[in-house]
């Protein structure tokens, strides 16, 4: 395998921020990424980086006034951090890098410059983070550009730090609002953007759950009349789409017939059929007729299911392993 020319690699070899960005010129110089098969000739010797990309491919009829294409990514985990933000920060960084392979800001580079060529938007459903970090935060900034838009995920929520008490319930966000507002260009609980009339709602759902905050804001948009996409980091789980999530989280080691009792709902699900506010939210949007899509991600796989009479909720596999999905709309 190459080696890989990012952030987290020059941590991994002790190199301080300022040294770094003196030597790169910037943190996300698209130029300075090697070739995958020029690096390492046994690996695709004969394809491009493009090919390394794993791309699923769908389309929405959604009413669009003119046609237009997004990238949906998700799930990036970039786990960078500077040596001089403290011990608990770079033993966070060892430890996550080999989580995800440390290639996440490579995959993430790769996506975007195959964007930038092949379609008019790019999504982000969330965790383009592992955890927070300066180094990270620098990262998010760098990488957002005005045709990127999305939602937060709930690693962008995590310190990792030995004293983090974590709950699963709003309150523990709380004090990360502040950092999230200057980092993300973004709203990080409520953001629309309406493209060639389709208007493209992305809210905070990290736990599974929404807030009525978040509820009024939506009813708000739908009074707009235009058609909308639901764009959020944990799906509104359907039966298909929790039995993938078992099947490739629980059961990857056995045999899983279509045929069997439907998993019991845990985590994120049973918060959804739990909470009162969630559960209606999600039944008034399986009759809302403007409803034309959601995308989400969080499940690091790639599945799909019909969620109302008009929407299909899709769900992209981790951008750290190169997933995406490209989603044309007329």
């Amino acid at each position: 395998m190459s080696r890989p020319s990012d952030l987290n690699t020059a941590h991994s070899h002790g190199f301080s921020r300022r040294n770094f960005l003196a030597a790169a010129g910037g943190l996300v110089a698209v130029s300075a990424l090697p070739s995958f098969a020029k690096d390492d000739p046994s690996v695709f010797p004969e394809r491009g980086a493009v090919e390394r990309l794993v791309l699923a491919y769908q389309h929405i009829k959604a009413g669009a006034t003119e046609p237009f294409s997004i990238l949906h990514i998700s799930d990036t985990h970039l786990t960078a951090a500077y040596p001089e933000e403290g011990e608990g920060k770079m033993q966070a960084h060892n430890r996550r890098i080999r989580t995800f392979g440390g290639r996440q800001e490579e995959a993430l580079r790769d996506s975007l410059a195959w964007a930038k060529e092949n379609v008019d938007y790019v999504l982000h459903t969330g965790d383009l983070i592992d955890w927070q970090s300066e180094a990270n935060f620098d990262l998010v900034k760098k990488f957002y550009g005005d045709r990127m838009f999305g939602s937060m995920g709930n690693h962008e929520f995590y310190t990792y730090l030995p004293d983090e008490v974590h709950t699963w319930k709003e309150p523990f966000k709380n004090r990360s609002w502040p950092l999230l507002k200057a980092a993300y260009p973004v709203d990080p609980r409520f953001s629309a953007r309406v493209i060639n009339g389709v208007n493209f709602i992305c809210i905070d759902d990290v736990f599974g759950t929404v807030q009525p905050d978040q509820v009024e804001l939506f009813h708000a948009e739908a009074k707009k009349g235009l058609p909308m996409v639901l764009c959020m980091h944990v799906p509104f789980f359907t039966e298909q789409i929790w039995r993938a999530h078992e099947k490739f989280w629980r059961f990857r080691t056995r045999k899983f017939r279509a045929a069997a009792v439907m998993p019991d709902a845990r985590g994120d699900y049973k918060r959804q059929l739990e909470d009162r506010t969630t559960s209606d939210f999600i039944a008034y949007l399986k009759g809302e007729k403007l409803l034309k899509g959601i995308l989400a991600g969080h499940l690091h796989i790639t599945v799909q299911e019909r969620f109302s009479p008009t929407a299909v909720q899709y769900v992209v596999g981790g951008n750290f392993m190169f997933h995406g999905q490209e989603v044309t709309f007329s």
